[in-house]
């Protein structure tokens, strides 16, 4: 359950709405306040509010019983994740025309460090996917393996794709360069327009994404000589 209330949370709910959610959904029948807050763990002092925030974002109803009473009923997990992705993509589409009118030009071309793998790789990730015309990937077999779907997605959708694999033939400089660096080499260029070079080793990882123009060139040059 913990999987799903961080997912619902990630994708705008709070935790408290997250939860009594799950807890409605779970019960397969209306429960009214007090039922919610056992289940969910949600205080009883915050779960009538938590409830109405539910009903405002249309993930639940109310329904009034006899005597006043008023029970909770979800709406069905399936019109709901339909709801949040109809809402996440028009959200999307304004925001793809709208936030670019508002940015000013930056001073100095974007450049910032990568810490750990994690962000490493998600920033690769983010070059990768917003490729328009061209990539080029340089990378050892793990990192390889977990940006292939997008490299694949990358060339669905016409760029077009140049990829070296570190590691499979010895004899190449790159690879010696990589093992002799004492981590993996991770190069990705996106249209030739912003770079990430980084490197991983024992789980750890370092890198820098940034949009210099020498430091592209640079290394969408190293790929092409790697690859020759």
């Amino acid at each position: 359950m913990r999987d799903v209330v961080e997912q619902l949370q990630r994708l705008g709910m709070s935790g408290y709405e997250a939860k009594a959610y799950v807890a409605l959904v779970g019960a397969g029948r209306p429960l009214n306040g007090y039922e919610v807050a056992k289940r969910s763990g949600v205080p009883r002092s915050t779960v009538y509010e938590t409830l109405g925030k539910l009903v405002s974002r249309g993930a639940a109803y109310e329904l009034h019983e006899e005597e006043g009473a008023v029970g909770y009923q979800p709406l069905p997990p399936a019109a709901l994740l339909e709801r949040m992705r109809r809402e996440f993509d028009d959200s999307m589409e304004s925001l793809q025309s709208s936030l670019p009118t508002i940015a000013a030009p930056p001073e100095a071309p974007p450049t910032h460090n990568l810490r750990d793998a994690e962000s490493l790789l998600t920033r690769a990730g983010d070059v990768v996917a917003a490729a328009r015309s061209a990539l080029l990937v340089a990378a050892w077999p793990e990192e390889t393996a977990l940006l292939s779907p997008l490299v694949r997605r990358a060339a669905k959708r016409g760029v077009e794709v140049s990829a070296t694999c570190f590691g499979t033939e010895p004899d190449r400089a790159g690879d010696r360069a990589g093992e002799d660096a004492g981590g993996r080499l991770l190069v990705v260029v996106g249209d030739r327009r912003e770079v990430l070079i980084g490197g991983l080793a024992n789980g750890a990882g370092w890198g820098v994404y940034t949009q210099d123009r020498a430091v592209v060139l640079l290394a969408a040059q190293y790929i092409s000589g790697v690859r020759r």
